[in-house]
């Protein structure tokens, strides 16, 4: 009997010393808060390892387990959770860190070994890491103006449409500082965005499109100066790869974007060469052909900047002259299909008066 008894106690005893010990880990040797600046250097160690490591093994499976873990971590830092706001101290910290070397560059170049949702969250903390000022600077910018490189890196990415996605949202993010947005402009990369926005991936060609008008109208005097010197190849590519598209969503996003520069006063010189060549004249009418109402109201607005043109070339008088009675009988049945709009109404008005005036006499 008492055999058995004893017997009977053991796994009490057993239990008991189990749930003492986890009371010990739990709250006598609880394992410290990581810093900001831990969780950035330990993400940096990671994607350190992973950049000069195949993804193949149970080590590398570890790591990236745990680098996903601090990507998350980062996230929770500069965005808060459900129950609290991002603390703005440590928010700084981990954002003083992260420039202060390399992590940046790492976590772009290892951006394919990533997983969807680490992808996803790196995303995040790039568009954060943007808008993060120190003493009044904003540390991405001055950091990004020495590493330009990997703003090129961002651009390849719309080559893997794997990827194109998440280095796109992160490009239009970098975009922001006005040095990243100079030197796309100016970067040889800047001709492959015509080709970037036709790919065959829908999700891919919009992005790239997205991106392409961000560049073009965010920094009006960095705009003005890229559109000055490169005009000629510029609107060569716009016209045939991109207005003359045979793809109806990039004719159209073409025609919307051509009237948003052309109406910026900062591209008030671009405009005027615009409006006077006859080629670009032909282009905009075939527009104002287009089956789709969308087309012909954006294509309108372009159109009203040639009719306006107080100093209009003779080649352009001739083409209008040549075409009024036409021009007059289309604008007549113009209207939008969500009613009146007095300011859409004044614009045409001028513009079926313009023509209306013009004779042959006005080329002479």
């Amino acid at each position: 009997m008492s055999n058995k008894l004893k017997s009977s106690q053991k796994p009490t005893t057993t239990l008991k010393k189990a749930f003492f010990h986890a009371f010990l880990a739990k709250h006598l040797f609880k394992t410290k808060p990581r810093s900001p600046a831990e969780v950035v250097s330990l993400t940096r160690q990671l994607l350190s390892y992973l950049s000069s490591n195949d993804n193949n093994g149970p080590k590398s499976a570890q790591k990236m387990v745990e680098l996903n873990k601090f990507i998350r971590e980062m996230k929770v830092i500069l965005y808060g959770s459900s129950e609290s706001e991002p603390p703005v101290e440590a928010s700084s910290q981990l954002t003083q860190e992260f420039f202060r070397e390399d992590t940046f560059r790492l976590l772009i170049l290892c951006l394919p070994k990533l997983d969807l949702e680490a992808r996803k969250d790196v995303t995040q903390v790039v568009a954060n890491l943007q808008r993060q000022q120190i003493r009044s600077r904003l540390v991405a910018s001055d950091y990004l103006e020495g590493n330009l490189d990997i703003v090129d890196h961002m651009i390849s990415g719309y080559e893997d449409p794997a990827t194109a996605l998440h280095y796109g949202g992160m490009l239009r993010e970098c975009i922001r500082h006005q040095v990243v947005a100079r030197h796309v402009l100016e970067s040889k990369h800047m001709k492959k965005f015509f080709d970037y926005m036709q790919l065959p991936d829908f999700a891919v060609a919009a992005d790239a499109t997205a991106t392409f008008k961000e560049l073009l109208t965010r920094h009006k005097s960095t705009v003005a100066e890229f559109l000055s010197k490169n005009y000629n190849w510029f609107f060569a590519e716009f016209n045939s790869k991109l207005l003359e598209s045979t793809n109806y969503i990039t004719r159209r996003q073409a025609i919307k974007l051509l009237g948003d520069m052309l109406l910026d006063r900062s591209n008030s010189s671009i405009m005027v060469c615009y409006v006077s060549s006859k080629d670009n004249l032909r282009i905009l009418m075939n527009l104002l052909r287009e089956s789709s109402k969308n087309i012909q109201i954006d294509a309108f607005h372009v159109f009203k900047l040639f009719a306006a043109n107080q100093k209009k070339p003779p080649e352009i008088v001739s083409v209008l002259v040549a075409n009024k009675s036409k021009l007059l009988r289309f604008f007549s049945g113009l209207t939008l299909d969500k009613g009146e709009d007095e300011q859409f109404e004044a614009d045409k008005a001028q513009v079926v008066n313009e023509i209306a005036e013009l004779e042959l006499k006005d080329v002479e």
